[in-house]
């Protein structure tokens, strides 16, 4: 037998045996030992599809013959085990980001992501917590908010995996069209929630938005166990790892559930068990995609080996500007950490949330972010992660308050969410991934007694991008006075570009910016090779 598909695109193989099984999920388990035209060989694992239906995926890059033999654990069921074929893989000839250039990995300056052909991946998320519920209909309302995202330049889906945050394991909030994931007391799966699950993780991944699959909400591991944990994950893996995918451990990793009485055992015993899982998952995936856990501040603080993270996810508050502090700390100290991980926020001030956070402060947490270090950013609109719908608000948390109650389809259209589009496509116009922090370089300058100055990075040579939160003129230091550059003022709120004339600096390389003609936040752009911008 020979199957045809096309390079970094999944090629699904399903198989059924014509035994019964009491359990399936439980009491076998079925692999694929895949040799790839290079003869590197790697173990895929395969996932129960319901009754006696089980199903392969696979994606690679390399076009060519990839052989593939089934390993099941019941090797007398031929049906399942000892299968030989062929998969023929051509190259991939279509437009979709995510398969024409591969998954991600990490770059060799370990500062950024890049797919896996090298071409370089800005981070730009949106928070759909929720997503793989049924409080975003399927097929048209989840395909309505992709559309929405991809139109706005978002790159990236955080979702998780149907087991979530604010409930208790069992509140019906959580069921998608086929019920919960798994049994109340944990015993085995829903099949066919993930199999409706499936849908969606595919139909993001090919309109070009990445999914970060969060597995769990972290306290969950205190009710399921470390096992059971381990099970979920492999399924996981199993069914979405052939996808271009990030891996996020868990939510609010070291956090414990809201009425717990044993927060210090829970936190120790949550920290020690994410990390096992971390190992878990490395070893069985495949693919390699990348690993990281969203924390309750820092990543590499809720695991106790942070060797099992590629990526530093922040999430620094939700107080409006109370919150630029510790957002500001946050992504400096991680910048600055050994050894070097990528960092961005995966969680600040979801707009409109507590009736606060709107789009000012959502520009201001992206640009700093940003021009500190960051690889990305993660948005999130209040309405968007638990999906309030008309007539049906989330509701309360279990700590017995709601975050608040505007339907998701009109937190879709908060001006948030298009204002950083519009400045992932200004950085995307330079080679972004080589920006590196110059804060010096613009004074006022941000400090820790005033957070609300300026920022700024450069890519050497290039360009210099300063983020004026004021709009207040400043002073640019240490550009070349004898070179031709050219400079313009950005609106980060409409993306309008204002061209400054003339720029004459000092002999020692100052220069006074213009007064913007409306007060407000700016992005200054100073181009420094030649009047020439990135393509």
């Amino acid at each position: 037998m020979k199957l045809y598909g096309f390079t970094n695109c999944v090629l699904e193989t399903p198989l059924q045996t014509g035994r019964a099984y009491q359990d399936p999920f439980n009491d076998i388990t079925l692999d694929a030992v895949i040799t790839d035209p290079t003869g590197a060989e790697r173990r895929v694992p395969g996932f129960w599809a319901g009754e006696n239906q089980w199903r392969l995926r696979y994606s690679s890059a390399l076009p060519g013959l990839h052989h593939v033999r089934t390993v099941c654990s019941d090797g007398s069921d031929t049906d399942l085990h000892g299968r030989e074929y062929q998969i023929d893989l051509a190259p991939y000839e279509g437009s979709n980001p995510l398969y024409l250039h591969g998954g991600l990995r990490i770059s060799d300056d370990r500062r950024t992501l890049e797919h896996a052909d090298g071409t370089p991946f800005f981070w730009l998320g949106d928070t759909w917590w929720l997503g793989l519920s049924k409080r975003l209909q399927w097929p048209d309302e989840f395909r309505q908010l992709a559309a929405d995202r991809v139109a706005k330049g978002f790159s990236v889906i955080q979702i998780v995996a149907g087991v979530y945050p604010d409930m208790p394991y069992g509140d019906p909030r959580g069921e998608n069209e086929a019920g919960m994931p798994w049994d109340i007391d944990y015993r085995s799966i829903n099949p066919d929630y993930f199999n409706m699950a499936d849908l969606r993780i595919a139909a993001l991944a090919n309109s070009g938005l990445l999914p970060c699959v969060v597995g769990a909400w972290a306290y969950h591991l205190k009710w399921m166990g470390v096992q059971k944990m381990k099970d979920h994950w492999r399924n996981l893996v199993a069914r979405w790892g052939a996808y271009p995918t990030v891996w996020c451990l868990a939510g609010e990793g070291a956090m414990p559930y809201y009425l717990s009485e044993t927060r210090d055992d829970d936190i120790r015993m949550q920290r020690e068990g994410w990390t096992e899982i971390g190992r878990y998952v490395r070893e069985i995936d495949p693919f390699a995609r990348p690993v990281t856990i969203h924390p309750t501040n820092i990543g590499r603080d809720q695991v106790t080996d942070d060797s099992v993270l590629d990526l530093n996810m922040l999430q620094t508050g939700h107080g409006d500007q109370d919150s630029i502090p510790n957002t500001i700390r946050s992504i400096v100290s991680s910048y600055d950490r050994e050894p070097t991980m990528p960092v961005f926020n995966s969680e600040v001030c979801y707009e409109g949330i507590i009736g606060a956070s709107g789009a000012r402060i959502q520009r201001f947490m992206f640009y700093t972010c940003m021009l500190s270090g960051a690889c990305g950013h993660t948005y999130g609109a209040n309405g968007i992660w638990q999906f309030n719908r008309a007539g049906d608000p989330y509701g309360a948390s279990p700590s017995g308050w709601a975050w608040g109650g505007d339907p998701w389809d009109i937190c879709m259209r908060y001006p948030g969410s298009a204002q950083l589009g519009l400045g992932k496509r200004l950085f995307e116009r330079y080679d972004w991934w080589r920006m590196r922090p110059c804060p010096d370089r613009i004074e006022p300058r941000w400090a820790e007694d005033n957070y609300r100055a300026s920022y700024a990075a450069g890519v050497p040579g290039q360009v210099l991008i300063c983020y004026l939160p004021h709009g207040w003129p400043a002073t640019v230091h240490g550009l070349d006075a004898n070179a031709s550059l050219r400079a313009y003022l950005f609106n980060p709120v409409d993306g309008e570009q204002i061209d400054i004339a003339e720029i004459t600096p000092s002999a020692d390389g100052d220069w006074e910016t213009p007064k913007p003609p409306v007060r407000g936040d700016w992005v200054l752009v100073v181009e420094e090779a030649a009047g020439e911008a990135a393509t």
